[in-house]
């Protein structure tokens, strides 16, 4: 996107937030939230509350990134607990845990305004199948992104405008409970042993897109195909003995290469896994 078509998705949606009036930006910390958050704070001023909610699934480093722009950019910011974990259908990770989480989210955010919520859900988010857009759905969650026909690369392009920094060239980083496979159930502590294992990859490797997936038969290392190629078998066995060592971490370790939502199952694979 030039800079003209960046100006004029600026104005499309800054029509966009203050027809809305007042507005509660579900914010998580990645890319697309924290632009939007941006926005709607250049766009409505008071009118915007960035609401944040923290549980064992969100990384530590996106609360500080949401804490540090609020202080910097003078956000009205609320922190919250959604309550996800308290919620045992989410927890038993079925195919549909997104919906679980986000119905806690939209209902924890409900609960503390009155505010139209709006979310980061751009639109190439609506070719994938994403049940959290049925919870958004039930709380009346506007996408303004969408509405404005604006696209993952639009929104890096609107993040460098709005002068975010680093922030536009955030690598994709869902929830880490993405990282455990369907049907396994979400524990705090194999959510702490994951965010320790992609950190401590990330500081060795320096690779931008990683995982560490948690299956039946173990642990997953996954790398970008570079990345992957680039490691000996010496490497991969320093790596293995390296979270090995790390709480929980006492599991076979594997590697394969990088590929997006690969512990999700759909319910139709979900039925064929013992």
């Amino acid at each position: 996107m030039n800079e003209a078509g960046t100006t004029d998705a600026v104005a499309r949606l800054e029509a966009i937030l203050r027809a809305l009036g007042d507005v509660a930006v579900a914010t998580s910390g990645g890319v697309d939230s924290t632009t939007l958050a941006a926005l709607a704070q250049e766009a409505l001023g008071a009118r915007a509350t960035m609401m944040h909610a923290t549980s064992p699934a969100v990384p530590p480093e996106a609360t500080r990134r949401v804490r540090d722009l609020a202080a910097a950019r003078g956000w009205r910011l609320e922190v919250i607990d959604a309550r996800e974990f308290e919620d045992p259908r989410y927890r038993a990770n079925p195919a549909d845990r997104c919906f679980w989480c986000k119905t806690n989210l939209y209902s924890g955010i409900a609960a503390a305004t009155d505010a139209t919520i709006v979310s980061g859900t751009n639109a190439d988010d609506l070719a994938d199948w994403r049940p959290g857009l049925k919870a958004a759905e039930a709380h009346r969650v506007r996408h303004p992104y969408v509405e404005a026909g604006i696209d993952k690369q639009g929104v890096r392009a609107l993040a460098r405008h709005l002068g975010l920094g680093d922030v536009a060239e955030l690598p994709a980083s869902p929830c880490l409970s993405s990282r455990v496979e369907t049907g396994i159930a979400i524990d705090p502590a194999d959510l702490a042993l994951v965010h320790a294992a992609e950190t401590l990859l990330a500081r060795r490797l320096g690779a931008r897109t990683l995982r560490c997936r948690i299956r039946r038969a173990g642990l997953v290392v996954e790398l970008e195909p570079a990345a992957l190629d680039a490691l000996d078998d010496r490497a991969r066995d320093e790596i293995a003995a390296a979270i090995g060592a790390l709480p929980g971490g006492a599991r076979p370790v594997s590697f394969a290469p990088y590929r997006m939502g690969s512990a999700f199952l759909r319910p139709a694979q979900a039925r064929h896994v013992g």
